[in-house]
């Protein structure tokens, strides 16, 4: 055994770690790993896998399923097309015919998926260098010795599991900063003013709802400002105040741990405002509920996209992005839905974390710029609203 290929497996690993790519899935027994970086615009993903072939047909078989990994990967990132490239390090080449496998790309109808395939073995293992080489843009190897032992295996190997566990300890590092506190202090102020409203006369009352502080347009342009706010403690009926505590204590959690109290405590309030100044102004119904602040929530976490595209997707993002939408369209199709405030909570949520930024990662010109148009924003809808109330009379 001259443990050169499995050298040159750790060494292409840690080369293309080093050049920017970042782990998606690695086997357990560390003979398969997935690597993203879709800033490299011809191989944002490369699927690497050490194995000593014998047969031709377990390449085809492996190469569809790489291809419908891929296309699992390509959905999950919401690409349009997706190009992988599937390297296998094999000390032998198979017993029988297998070249034609590797000189054309493979793509499974109606998918948009395409995958390239190169087979490092034996002599003709610098002609795929040479070919990865040309392909990449860069050599990834350096220079190749015959022989390698154990322990520089060992090392290598090793290197690049300190470097997958320092990235990923970074990554949950981003999303778990701090423990939530205001999460659950905003969910006991609603559930508290539920239980009030009920003791008063009940939630679906329209006079409780007026004396708790709802949103109504007639009383805003009277005067009463702090309408603005009190809305987002208020519910009308069980089953909207279940909802949207639910809501609260997942994605409020999230983002707290994401962006800290002080910023959720910003984050939330200014969605939340931006709500009901969306609401005030297309909507004369009077309402009430946390809705504009939860889409709050909502707009923070695609500005952490925004900022941390990678682990955005890597993590959370197709989940949130999809429940967005799928919000967004209940709230045009169901009737008695204020979707003006959630889209305007969304906005608002995506400006105020812009304004407060991620922690440690601060700058100055971008939130002078978040704070310029949120100003703008807020003073443009409440300049309409107050010239041109929506008003039921």
């Amino acid at each position: 055994m001259t443990n050169r290929e499995d050298y040159l497996y750790w060494k292409l690993i840690h080369s293309l770690f080093i050049d920017g790519y970042r782990i998606l899935n690695i086997s357990e027994d560390q003979t398969e790993i997935w690597l993203e970086n879709f800033s490299h615009r011809k191989l944002p993903i490369i699927r690497i896998k050490r194995k000593d072939i014998d047969w031709a047909n377990w390449i085809k078989q492996d190469i569809k399923r790489t291809c419908m990994n891929g296309e699992m990967i390509r959905k999950r990132f919401l690409k349009r097309n997706l190009t992988c490239l599937n390297i296998y390090i094999s000390t032998y080449p198979p017993v029988d015919s297998y070249q034609d496998l590797f000189t054309r790309s493979f793509q499974i109808d109606k998918t948009k998926t395409v995958v390239r395939n190169i087979l490092f073995t034996g002599r003709h293992l610098m002609d795929s260098i040479f070919q990865i080489t040309n392909l990449y843009g860069k050599d990834l190897f350096g220079s190749i010795k015959q022989e390698y032992d154990l322990y520089e295996v060992d090392l290598i190997r090793r290197d690049c599991l300190a470097l997958f566990h320092g990235a990923e300890k970074k990554e949950k590092q981003l999303l778990n900063r701090t423990n939530p506190f205001f999460t659950y202090l905003f969910l006991s102020i609603q559930l508290l003013v539920f239980f009030l409203m009920e003791l008063a006369g009940g939630s679906l009352n329209p006079n409780v709802l007026i004396s708790f502080g709802a949103k109504s347009n007639e009383y805003i342009i009277e005067g009463e400002w702090w309408r603005f706010i009190t809305p987002m403690f208020i519910h009308i009926g069980f089953i909207h105040l279940l909802f949207n505590s639910l809501a609260l204590y997942y994605l409020g959690s999230m983002v707290e741990r994401i962006y800290g109290k002080a910023r959720f405590f910003i984050i939330y309030l200014l969605a939340g405002f931006l709500g009901t100044v969306s609401s005030f102004i297309f909507n004369y119904h009077i309402s009430a509920g946390a809705s504009g602040a939860i889409f709050g929530l909502f707009g923070a976490l695609l500005y952490f996209g925004l900022v941390h595209k990678r682990t955005f997707f890597r993590t959370i993002g197709v989940n949130i992005i999809g429940l967005i939408v799928i919000n967004l369209v209940l709230g045009f199709v169901i009737p008695g839905i204020d979707n003006a405030g959630h889209i305007g909570g969304l906005i608002g949520g995506f400006l105020a974390a812009g304004i407060v930024h991620l922690p440690q990662n601060q700058s100055s010109h971008q939130r002078f710029l978040f704070i310029v148009i949120t100003f703008l924003l807020i003073t443009g809808c409440l300049y309409y609203g107050y010239t041109y109330p929506k008003l039921l009379y």
